[in-house]
C-alpha cells in the first residue's frame, strides 16, 4: 500500500477545511490570483489540532534531514496568525515526537507594565536560545521584516528556520527568486514549506478528490497565466 505524501495529505487537508479556495482574489499585494489560502479556516480544535500535526511534521523532517538543528529551544509564531500555529504546533510535537518545546509569540503592540510587559507572551527567550519560527504563507516577507527585529530584541537568539504551510512560489519585493529564498539571503536561516503551489497543482490537476476534479484544464491555465507573470524558480 502506497503512503500519501506529506505534500499529498497536506493538500488534501486544505481542501477539506475549505482553507484552500480557487476563484478570482485580490491579494494584499494587489495581484489578481486564481487562488487563496483562508488561515481563518482552522475555526475548531479538529482542524487546529490537525494543522499543527503537520507543522510538528515538517521541523521534524527538517531536523531530520539537518535543515534545522536538533537543539531547538522553543517555537515561535508571529501575531496574529502565527499564535495559533505556534501552540498547536508545540503540542503536536509533545503528543507525536516527545519533544516538549516552549511556545512564544510577539504582541502587536508592546505593554509596559504588569509581569508581563513587554512584546512577547509565553516563554521567555534567553540569550542563546535557538528558535524555530512558524507562519501561516509567506508571499512578500513583510510579516517577517516586521516581527524578526521584535524577536532579537528580547534576546539574543539564533533564528535557525522558519515552517510555512505553503510556498506561494511568487518572486518576492526583489522581483527575481521567491520571497522564501529573499528571507533566508537576508537573514541567514532556512525557509522550509508543508506544500509549494507546484506540488498543490499536481496534486489536484485532473484528479479526483472526493469525486469531484478541483484543477481542471481551465483553472490550469489560469493557474499558468498567473505564474508566467509573477512566479518565480526556486
Amino acid at each position: 500500500m502506497t503512503i500519501a505524501t506529506l505534500d499529498h495529505r497536506f493538500t488534501e487537508f486544505l481542501l477539506e477545511s475549505n482553507a484552500l479556495k480557487f476563484g478570482d482574489f485580490t491579494l494584499k499585494s494587489g495581484r489578481k490570483s486564481p487562488y487563496f489560502i483562508n488561515a481563518g479556516a482552522f475555526d475548531d480544535g479538529k482542524k487546529i489540532a490537525a494543522l499543527g500535526a503537520f507543522y510538528a511534521e515538517k521541523i521534524s523532517q527538517a531536523i531530520v534531514h539537518n535543515t534545522i538543528p536538533r537543539n531547538i529551544d522553543t517555537v515561535f509564531g508571529p501575531a496574529y496568525k502565527g499564535i495559533p500555529l505556534a501552540v498547536s504546533a508545540a503540542a503536536s510535537l509533545y503528543r507525536n515526537y516527545d519533544r516538549d518545546l516552549p511556545y512564544c509569540f510577539n504582541r502587536k503592540e508592546a505593554k509596559d507594565h504588569g509581569a508581563d510587559k513587554g512584546n512577547l507572551l509565553g516563554y521567555e527567550p534567553k540569550d542563546g536560545d535557538r528558535v524555530v519560527m512558524v507562519e501561516d504563507v509567506t508571499t512578500s516577507g513583510k510579516s517577517i521584516d516586521e516581527t524578526y527585529p521584535k524577536v532579537k530584541a528580547a534576546a539574543d537568539v539564533e533564528i535557525k528556520g522558519l515552517i510555512v504551510s505553503l510556498n506561494r512560489m511568487e518572486v518576492g519585493k526583489g522581483g527575481v527568486t521567491t520571497a522564501q529564498k529573499e528571507i533566508e539571503a537576508k537573514y541567514g536561516f532556512p525557509v522550509a514549506s508543508i506544500v509549494s503551489m507546484a506540488e498543490v497543482v499536481e496534486t489536484l490537476y485532473n484528479h479526483e478528490i472526493d469525486g469531484k476534479v478541483v484543477i481542471d484544464d481551465e483553472l490550469k491555465t489560469a493557474i499558468d497565466a498567473y505564474y508566467e507573470q509573477y512566479g518565480a524558480r526556486e
